[in-house]
């Protein structure tokens, strides 16, 4: 019999590609992409923007290169955009939006969820006031990665997006675990989407494919796009190769996720049993957030479980992150619990 370890929780962009999106990347036809000429990179932006109910997309080869492309053909130099205090654009993808565009982030407590109405007008400097760099731009996240992988509704969303086209700012969503929340709520992606001028979703984390993103907007908005992506050195040229990885994991990997979801709730259950604080999430996904009583003990319990290899990590000095993927079993998922429980029992 088989080992069931290593187990590997520490992300969702550990996944691997499958034997059989690896048999389509070997197949894939191929041509110059930064000419136009990859018939599959093409047919993957055509079946993204399709899917979100968008007018085009464009391949780019990460979430946080999706991202920053998106807010340079947003904004320009001195332009204020509207981002959560928790949101990844701001914490991790390196300042990018600053350093690179020059866009001043207009932090927003958005509760790791969505930021209420009152804390966006809040957050939104007076207009024609020079003292202040002004809002041009509203980002949001679904699901919400540091909020424990919450999942916002298409009405939570559209109410923010309705706020911001009366106040003149367009709306860009970081969806790189998208569609964990359209399976999660049952919604189409199109829902979702509806009335957001752009959004990045990601084909590396739960859909398992190797690398890539896509940005879905206008076609207008994508053409301004691809001279961005160029700019930041994101011209591709044969990549039919890995676009054919996610082609395949859009038509193959969508649905699975409640796997994922299931998973993560069969954990989060086993750990609140045996004694470890769980972080609730009103409306979770493919993530568990579970906290030890100090840092010392967070510490030992993480290299215990990694020497028995359940392998995840910290997010804070006390509080670890669980995220469940296709390439985690059910039988993965108990058994990583038990360890977990098994470990932070022994600590007394």
């Amino acid at each position: 019999m088989l080992s069931v370890f290593p187990i590997d929780l520490k992300s969702d962009t550990v996944t691997k590609p499958s034997a059989a999106m690896r048999k389509i990347m070997s197949e894939a036809e191929v041509g110059d992409d930064v000419y136009g000429e990859d018939p599959t990179v093409a047919l993957l932006e055509r079946t993204a923007a399709k899917l979100l109910g968008k007018e085009a997309a464009l391949y780019v080869t990460s979430g946080t290169q999706g991202n920053l492309v998106s807010l340079l053909t947003h904004c320009v130099r001195g332009d204020g955009a509207l981002v959560g205090k928790d949101c990844h654009i701001l914490n991790y993808e390196g300042g990018g939006l600053a350093v690179l565009g020059g866009i001043v982030p207009l932090q927003v407590d958005d509760a790791k969820s969505l930021p209420s109405i009152e804390a966006l007008e809040l957050a939104t400097p007076a207009k024609g006031n020079v003292h202040y760099a002004q809002a041009k731009l509203l980002c949001v996240e679904n699901t919400h990665n540091r909020g424990g992988g919450h999942a916002s509704t298409p009405q939570e969303v559209a109410l923010r997006v309705e706020w911001a086209h009366k106040n003149g700012l367009s709306v860009h969503m970081d969806g790189a675990r998208l569609f964990n929340a359209t399976v999660a709520l049952g919604v189409t992606p199109a829902e979702m989407t509806k009335g957001v001028d752009s959004v990045q979703i990601c084909l590396s984390k739960g859909l398992g494919a190797p690398m890539g993103s896509l940005i879905c907007a206008s076609r207008d908005f994508i053409d301004r796009a691809r001279y961005w992506r160029k700019k930041v050195g994101g011209g591709l040229r044969q990549a039919g190769i890995v676009a054919a990885a996610g082609l395949y994991a859009l038509e193959n990997n969508i649905s699975r996720l409640k796997d994922d979801h299931d998973n993560a709730a069969l954990i989060k259950d086993e750990l609140q049993k045996g004694g470890l604080r769980i972080s609730e999430v009103a409306r979770p996904t493919n993530m568990v957030y579970f906290s030890a009583k100090s840092e010392a003990e967070a510490d030992k319990l993480l290299a215990a479980c990694r020497t028995r290899e359940v392998i995840f990590n910290k997010t804070a000095p006390d509080t670890f992150r669980l995220a469940t993927h296709l390439d985690v079993t059910r039988e993965q998922a108990e058994t990583a619990a038990t360890v977990i429980v098994e470990e932070y029992r022994k600590l007394g």
